[in-house]
């Protein structure tokens, strides 16, 4: 193959050393001309024979053509191609490995039997990842050997990390025995769910109940006669409503620390106060006494500003309503149970009050109404003696 050397050469008189070359037997491919300097190519081997020439013109290697560029910029760059190539494989081979294996359940106890079973199908940290058919083999395996305790599972793999859903089994609760006991109204409200387990409803979704109303009897009917009592079970979910009054201020102003701090001398002399450094535009202040002296007027103490950030907003009738209801929700939030879901709210009236804007919001939400009543002391044929 071709391996040829570009060489620059810079003299007087050019022309004499392009004549030189040629006494000496040296090929030249290509000249370029130039008004101070020329470009010759030769062979890579008279490379060494144009260097041993004993001349004062000045002979630079600029350029290789054909192997010899190729075998210079391999040796060039070979330790860059080598660590280039080694960093591609290492990726591949890293990006086939499982750095972490996440289980996704409350219950310890499945957590540690399936990360038992995976281990044992030779799923866990620093294993390679396997093949979605063979992912799935497995998934049916600890399914079929964990019948008893798993409903279902899902492995999903997230970059170099598996991610296991699991769902555990339903087992048959032992049977809830109770006192015989009616299902009421906890509060004033209307049904909107009705989840009965055992006895009689007697009321429907859409109704309006008041406190105490029974909503699941405990006392069972065979027509008319009442034939038994029993444990009322179920769960009732009704819409109650709320009402919840503010009073803001005109003008509303909220300051909020920002987490940055400052810390300097601070001097008091007589009604003076004297300061070394310039302190937050707006801060909350903490001082420390250092030195005081019921001698001198004088007192040293160390000042802590705390950053703050300060919104103001201007109250009126007419934007009052968005800010009024957040701060309605956050209040009554505190009273509600997790469970419970707001269905919807708005403001009711609202006037201004001196420097003030009452706010009443009224809420609808939904949330878990379900009381007991005790019917042990009913007393069956005395109800249906009245009815006869």
């Amino acid at each position: 193959m071709i391996s040829r050397y570009r060489l620059k050469i810079q003299g007087k008189n050019l022309e004499y050393f392009v004549r030189k070359l040629v006494l000496n037997q040296i090929n030249i491919y290509d000249l370029e001309k130039n008004a101070h300097f020329i470009i010759v190519e030769i062979d890579q081997s008279d490379y060494e024979k144009v260097l041993n020439m004993k001349t004062i013109y000045q002979v630079e290697l600029v350029g290789r053509v054909g192997i010899s560029k190729y075998t210079y910029w391999f040796s060039k760059y070979f330790l860059f191609l080598i660590c280039f190539v080694l960093g591609i494989v290492l990726n591949i081979f890293l990006s086939h490995l499982i750095f972490d294996v996440e289980i996704i359940h409350s219950n310890q106890e499945i957590l540690e039997l399936v990360r038992s079973d995976l281990e044992d199908a030779g799923i866990s940290k620093f294993h390679f990842k396997v093949s979605y058919s063979k992912k799935e083999q497995i998934v049916e395996d600890i399914l079929e050997k964990e019948t008893n305790d798993l409903e279902w599972l899902e492995i999903e793999e997230v970059g170099t990390k598996y991610v296991v859903k699991v769902e555990q089994r339903k087992k048959n609760k032992d049977k809830i025995t109770c006192s015989p006991q009616n299902i009421v109204a906890k509060k004033d409200s209307m049904i909107l769910q009705i989840q009965a387990d055992s006895g009689e409803v007697v009321k429907k979704k859409l109704d309006y109940v008041k406190k105490g109303d029974i909503i699941i009897s405990g006392l069972i009917h065979n027509k008319e006669e009442v034939v038994s009592k029993k444990c009322a079970l179920g769960t009732v979910y009704g819409e109650v409503w709320y009402k919840v009054n503010l009073s803001l201020p005109k003008q509303y102003i909220e300051e909020n620390v920002t987490g940055r701090s400052k810390k300097q001398l601070e001097i008091r002399f007589l009604n003076s106060v004297y300061q070394f450094f310039h302190h937050f535009k707006t801060y909350q202040k903490r001082e420390y006494s250092i030195l005081q002296t019921p001698l001198f007027p004088i007192q040293l103490n160390l000042v802590e500003y705390l950053e703050t950030t300060v919104k103001k907003k201007n109250y009126t009738l007419l934007n009052v309503d968005q800010d009024a209801i957040s701060l309605a929700e956050e209040k009554l939030k505190d009273k509600l149970f997790e469970d419970s879901k707001i269905l919807s709210k708005n403001v009711l009236k609202k006037e201004e009050k001196d420097s003030k804007i009452i706010v009443e919001v009224f809420f609808k939400v939904k949330e878990n109404i379900t009381d007991f009543q005790d019917i042990t002391n009913v007393n069956i044929d005395e109800i249906n003696s009245v009815k006869e």
